[in-house]
């Protein structure tokens, strides 16, 4: 029992891993393909990023107001051991989404607004090898959504000038992909190191363009969500201490929304990001039989300082701390992230050309998770 609880509370939340002012918004972790037994475990966070921003001097200054929605994080899981070897399970995350809006005090992107919304469901199959080597599988059923409207000066007026009044709807698609991964462990000292690699998944998103012509253009667009790669590792250093590490990689620069009527009209497309790193390390501590508690940092770095005005932040610090209470056949996790979010600068046109200048923006973060071991 022990083990179980510090490894809990080393877990990270949903909450807790939210990445406010971008696109990956839980970083598909992994901590619940290793629940021991019967497991069921349910989350439920919250985000509220404070990401705000001034047009440059070019376009007066005026303030955009905080262009990042708030958002919630659910998600569910099931695991079951079917034999002593084999483990199959479940789980439903919401792993990528956007919500940004610039206010309309914004001369440059005044306006401008982009939504997103993911639903994923993975099927699981673990099979232990030995006591110390296992291999797990993932199937994956994703559904992706999307609203995108470009408006201000930044855009350069109305077409045939510029593009400012064009929207797109990228309607509701299901694509399909898949996870595979392994871990070695040492059971007697608490030690994983776990590797999963996620795939891409393409959703062919039926696609209406308005503001290009008197009436809505309509075509196919295949949007790629990005293939990624997780490495999780925990060990205990004392009696009832645990020390944990993670790192993730996701192929953002891959991932384009590039309508064919938008690219025939400026001869490039809509979104372009750079890959993700993202390094967290933290300490888990049991305090008694039932109450446990873990802190941890996270850190992705910064890169070139002008960004995609629908995704207006450069890399981010972060502290999460949580504590986790254990009765009988349940347990309640609940967390908080602090997290502060890198300077950037919206830019449009080719070449890129800063529009907006962001600064001292952050991210509040909460999150609770349920578990029960039957």
């Amino acid at each position: 029992m022990n083990r179980i609880l510090v490894t809990a509370a080393a877990a990270t939340l949903v909450a807790g891993s939210a990445s406010a002012g971008g696109i990956d918004r839980t970083n598909q972790p992994t901590s619940w393909i290793f629940n021991e037994g019967t497991y069921v475990e349910l989350s439920f966070g919250a985000a509220f990023p404070s990401v705000s921003g001034v047009d440059v001097a070019a376009f007066g200054s005026g303030p955009s107001g905080n262009v990042a929605g708030s958002f919630l994080l659910p998600s569910f899981s099931l695991t079951t051991e079917l034999t002593d070897k084999l483990t199959v399970g479940f789980q439903y995350e919401q792993p990528f989404g956007a919500d940004i809006s610039y206010g309309l005090t914004s001369v440059a992107l005044g306006g401008t607004t982009a939504r997103a919304e993911t639903h994923a469901l993975s099927l699981l199959a673990r099979y232990k090898f030995t006591e110390n080597f296992s291999a797990h599988a993932l199937l994956r059923g994703q559904t992706a959504s999307g609203v995108i409207n470009l408006n201000g000066l930044a855009y350069g007026g109305p077409p045939p000038a510029g593009v400012s009044g064009y929207g797109v709807t990228l309607g509701n698609d299901t694509g399909y992909g898949y996870g595979l991964g392994a871990a070695y462990e040492i059971p007697e000292i608490a030690l994983r190191l776990a590797v999963t690699y996620y795939s891409a998944i393409t959703h062919n998103m039926a696609t209406s363009e308005t503001g290009l012509a008197p009436v809505a253009l309509t075509s196919t667009t295949a949007v790629q969500t990005p293939q990624s790669l997780n490495i999780d590792f925990q060990t205990g250093i004392a009696e009832d201490t645990l020390l944990f590490a993670g790192f993730r990689w996701a192929d953002w620069s891959n991932f384009r929304i590039n309508p064919v009527n938008f690219v025939g009209a400026t001869g490039e497309g809509l979104v372009d990001l750079p890959d993700s790193y993202r390094y967290s390390l933290g300490i888990g501590r049991q305090f008694s039989d039932t109450w446990a508690g873990s802190f941890s940092v996270a850190y992705e770095p910064s890169g070139d300082p002008l960004v995609s005005p629908l995704a207006p932040t450069n890399g981010q610090y972060g502290a999460t701390i949580a504590a986790v209470y254990t009765r009988d056949n349940y347990s309640i996790t609940t967390g908080v992230n602090y997290t502060l979010l890198g300077d950037a600068q919206p830019e449009t046109g080719t070449p890129d050309v800063a529009r907006a200048t962001f600064t001292g923006n952050s991210a509040l973060s909460v999150g609770v998770k349920l578990g029960f071991q039957f």
